[in-house]
């Protein structure tokens, strides 16, 4: 209400003609300028590889700054009250920042997630306590597509605060199976058999190899994990496959798949207490 009233105040009819005309001449000339400004940062945006709506909020904020510095410049021509009218800048600025800091926190985590690339559209990600395909990457919100098919609206700021793994950034990955055997079955039989279950499996990348080894003893069985590695694009369908056939592989090899189970021992009951043989 001080800078308005400060510029009310302020005996603009009292300008000279030529003073006026001067300042729309300034005014026009900044525009102009501001116009030719813009289209250099375009074509110097356009050759960064930054996202769309990234480049297009750097040019909008750039354009906002420009105005703001063209208007300061007239009134200045103007003789009018700079002074007052960035102090008053600075207080909305500093009210609307409070305002909308949240708004705000989403944006500077869309602008990381836009300039850092740690995922693309289609990749399967957990981000956000969230698993799921990447389907939109916008300067608030990131829409993940979940494996049962729920549409998952993330803010920005809760990605970029936490870890972010990317399962299908790499063309190659590594599928994992955990087994136990019996303590009755040779520790070379299990791995030779879970080697050759790997390397039967049409999908099965030959380079790196399919692995076995031990990863454990229990109380009842020995641990196992099998290594395999295959397109990133048949990682499901290889894990299921080597799980649905490594119990008849064990089956034909004699090997025990161990469980949790209770040995109870029942006292004999035909000699009562007391009786003499």
């Amino acid at each position: 209400m001080d800078v308005l009233k400060e510029l009310l105040d302020t005996d603009i009819q009292g300008l000279p003609l030529e003073k006026i005309l001067g300042a729309v001449v300034v005014g026009l000339v900044g525009l102009l300028a501001i116009k030719l400004l813009l289209r250099g940062i375009d074509r110097l945006l356009g050759r960064m590889k930054l996202e769309d709506a990234l480049r297009r909020m750097l040019r909008t904020a750039l354009k906002a700054v420009l105005l703001v510095v063209l208007v300061i410049t007239v009134m200045g021509y103007l003789d009018l009250p700079i002074s007052a009218l960035v102090a008053g800048l600075s207080v909305v600025g500093v009210a609307v920042t409070l305002g909308v800091q949240n708004f705000l926190t989403n944006v500077a985590g869309g602008v990381q997630l836009l300039a850092s690339h740690p995922f693309q559209i289609g990749d399967y990600v957990e981000a956000g306590g969230c698993a799921g395909t990447v389907r939109e990457v916008g300067l608030f919100y990131t829409k993940i597509l979940t494996y049962d098919r729920k549409l998952i609206q993330l803010p920005n700021s809760s990605i970029v605060a936490e870890n972010i793994i990317n399962y299908t950034h790499e063309p190659v990955r590594r599928v994992t199976i955990q087994v136990s055997a019996s303590y009755d079955a040779p520790v070379d039989k299990v791995m030779d058999c879970l080697v050759r279950l790997g390397r039967s499996h049409p999908l099965a990348a030959a380079d790196p190899a399919p692995k076995a080894h031990v990863t454990g003893y229990g109380s009842s069985a020995i641990s196992y994990v099998l290594w395999v590695w295959c397109d990133n694009k048949d990682f499901w369908t290889v894990h299921y496959d080597l799980m649905e056939q490594l119990k008849p592989a064990f089956d034909r090899e004699g090997i025990e798949m161990t469980y949790d189970h209770l040995n109870v021992h029942l006292p004999d009951r035909g000699a009562e207490p007391g009786d003499q043989t």
